[in-house]
């Protein structure tokens, strides 16, 4: 591959890989749940769903959250 043209596509993953953030949901019980990009909280059933480490979607009642913060 050219190499011109390999620098703008290696530059372009940089950027966009900054752009989703992690978060960490601070849970009453002491634990901690680190989530890739920012939740989501749904109105409706009081529940926030987010991605895990792996992935995987998951839900937690947003009672059960201390505290939200980006890294």
């Amino acid at each position: 591959m050219n190499k011109m043209l390999l620098f703008p596509l290696i530059a372009a993953a940089v950027l966009l890989t900054g752009c989703t953030s992690n978060h960490v949901l601070h849970m009453r019980d002491g634990s901690t749940r680190v989530v890739e990009g920012k939740p989501e909280k749904d109105k409706a059933t009081g529940m926030v769903i987010y991605k895990d480490e792996n992935g995987v979607q998951q839900a937690v009642n947003q009672d059960d959250i201390k505290e939200m913060s980006g890294l």
